[in-house]
């Protein structure tokens, strides 16, 4: 999460699509940026930029949420990027992501600066990016979403999430099961 703070209008939006994946049986672990105490690149890695970068690792597909800050995504969230080492565990990684903003614009210029960044880490960045606009009309003090384009959109991102995962996640595990069982296959995920 590209945000430090606890209650936010990302982390209300974040949660919307984390539930739908949940629904669908997706294991989540969430990193939120106030359980994060990262280091400045060149200081040294710290223990959770170590944990952060497992987690990335380890994960099928990954959701980038940021709020947009004058027109870019959070500092924070260039700093998430950064603690991923390199080469970034996000390379071949599906990356999902998700912007929120209080202006009518929404966090479109965000997501653009955003999505070139993952490109160039060498991640595959997923279509359908979700910009989400007037954040504090979306989402109620608990976090509720009470506007149902919104909502709409954000269950859509994770539908985005579980189809990449069902079309090209599952069936590499199948060949890996495949490979480790000495069946032979036409296809070896080690392979480019």
């Amino acid at each position: 999460m590209g945000n430090r703070q606890r209650q936010n209008f990302t982390a209300h939006a974040a949660a919307v699509v984390n539930s739908a994946l949940a629904r669908a049986g997706v294991d989540i672990q969430v990193l939120h940026g106030a359980d994060l105490d990262l280091s400045f690149p060149g200081d040294g890695a710290s223990n959770d930029s170590n944990t952060l970068e497992r987690a990335v690792a380890g994960a099928d597909a990954v959701v980038l949420a940021t709020p947009e800050y004058h027109g870019t995504y959070s500092a924070f969230m260039k700093l998430v990027i950064e603690s991923l080492g390199y080469p970034s565990a996000l390379r071949g990684k599906p990356v999902a992501m998700l912007g929120v903003a209080g202006g009518r614009l929404g966090a479109t210029k965000s997501l653009e600066q955003l999505r070139n960044t993952c490109a160039h880490t060498g991640a595959l960045v997923l279509p359908g990016a979700v910009s989400v606009a007037h954040a504090k009309e979306a989402f109620l003090e608990t976090g509720e979403c009470v506007l149902g384009e919104v909502k709409q959109s954000l269950e859509g991102l994770a539908d985005t999430v579980l189809n990449f995962l069902h079309q090209y996640v599952q069936p590499r595990h199948v060949l890996e099961n495949m490979i480790a069982a000495g069946i032979d296959v036409p296809w070896s995920p080690d392979r480019s």
